[in-house]
Parts: structure tokens; sequence; C-alpha cells
């Protein structure tokens, strides 16, 4: 099994990428900012729906062995890193205090903050603080935890948005957050040829994000309008779970 890091694993995907990988087994590394709800997060992957199981053994011919065994998310840990990711340069010394470990086999990027208004609207912080949360932060984890990423052979996967393919109007802060993170993925996977660097370009997603935007719209939030978090997690996943033989370097997911 592996060992995976996920920013923004409190919120609606990152929760979702977590429980699907505590389900597989892999040890799990969880930021966030409130290190109340990381707490908790992690208490519920440990107990519950994703408490170990027992996981029928096959044979090599297809027929059920006579075998069963505790699944491996019996074994696995789970540790909560709280980060603020408005705060890049503060990154390197948050990461030294934790020991993480030498081997990363997958660090995925799920934090993001998104403020509507136009150019004329949005001010200076408003605009820093998307691009040091949506981009630089993101940039600087990755290149932090490079070494450990290398030594595994790991991938790393990006959760944008349709706005990093497409800018509207009243978004113009957080789709230059997002065109910003795809150009940082395209250029890691031309750098970095031991690495897979995945981007995903989820639509609306019925997520905490999406209730706050649609509030920002003055518009009605109707969670049946929007993807599901655990439909982004399950391309997400997949894409992280493609033999080494190939990569799935972009994938939109949008609502229907």
């Amino acid at each position: 099994m592996g060992t995976y890091l996920i920013t923004g694993a409190t919120g609606g995907i990152g929760t979702a990428v977590a429980e699907l990988l505590r389900d597989r087994g892999h040890d799990l590394i969880l930021t966030g900012r409130s290190a109340a709800r990381l707490d908790a997060l992690a208490a519920s992957l440990r107990g519950g729906a994703h408490a170990p199981t027992q996981v029928i053994v096959r044979e090599r011919n297809g027929e059920t062995g006579a075998a069963a065994r505790a699944a491996t998310a019996a074994g696995a840990s789970i540790r909560t890193v709280p980060l603020d990711l408005a705060e890049p340069r503060r990154l390197e010394a948050a990461l030294a205090a934790t020991g993480l470990p030498d081997r990363l086999d997958g660090l995925v990027h799920c934090a993001g903050v998104v403020h509507l208004g136009t150019v004329a609207e949005l001010d200076a912080d408003q605009w820093q603080e998307h691009l040091n949360v949506n981009l630089v932060s993101a940039a600087e984890l990755t290149r932090l935890l490079l070494p450990a990423l290398r030594a595994a052979e790991g991938q790393v996967v990006f959760v944008n948005s349709t706005s990093g393919l497409r800018a509207n109007p009243n978004w113009s802060a957080y789709a230059a957050s997002k065109w910003g993170m795809r150009a940082l993925a395209d250029s890691l996977r031309a750098e970095e040829p031991l690495l897979r660097v995945t981007t995903v370009f989820p639509g609306r997603t019925a997520t905490g994000m999406q209730r706050r935007v649609r509030a920002q719209e003055g518009q009605p939030y109707d969670a049946g309008d929007f993807a599901a978090p655990a439909t982004v997690a399950r391309v997400l996943v997949a894409a992280l779970e493609t033999p080494r033989d190939a990569a799935v370097t972009e994938v939109t997911v949008r609502p229907r």
C-alpha cells in the first residue's frame, strides 16, 4: 500500500478522496486549516464505514479462495497536519516539524478558495489570497515534497476547475489562479520524468465551496444540481490506480 498526502482534506472532494484511499488501505496524511476538523475527519475514517473489514482473497484462476484476510486498512495510518496555505512561506517550517516519510506515493492538491467579483471590485488582498492558496502553496508543497515523490516514483494530482479552462465574468482572480495551476502541472510533468502528473478539471460540484459560491451569486443551492464529490473522487482515484505503463494527464468531470 502507498502513502498519500491530501491538501484541503476536510473539503468535499478532499474528504471523498480520503475515504476512497482509506478504503483501499493506504496511509494518509491529511492537511487543512482547522486542526479540530482534521481530527474529526481522522476519527471518522478510523471507524464507521471505513473501519477494517474482511476481504475475500481470489485465486489466480479467479475462483474464491478458502482464506480470508483482514483488510490492509487495519494497519494503515492516518496523520493530520494543520497547514495555512494562505501563508506559503511558512509551509517549509511546518512540514519540517512533522517528520514526513521519505517516500510519498501521491500528493493530491484539493485545497482552494474562491471569492467572486469583477476586476473593478477585487482588491490586491483578494487577488493575493487566491494566488497564495490556489497556486503558490501548491507549487511550494510540491517543491518541498519532490524528494519523497521521486523516491517512490509517485504521482501529483492537481484538482483544478473548469475555470482553469475558461474564464467567466466575476471569476477573474479564481480563474487566473487555476490557469496558473494548469501551467504548474504542465511544467512539472515535463521536468520530472519519474513522476506522473494529473490535472482534474471538475465542473460545479456539491461542496461547501459551491454553497458559498451560490450565495455570492444570489442563487439557491441544491446539491442535486451538481456533481457529487464522491464522483469526482472516483475519477481522481482511477487516475492514481492507472497501470504504470500509462498516465492520465488531464481529465474533465462535469455535472450532467
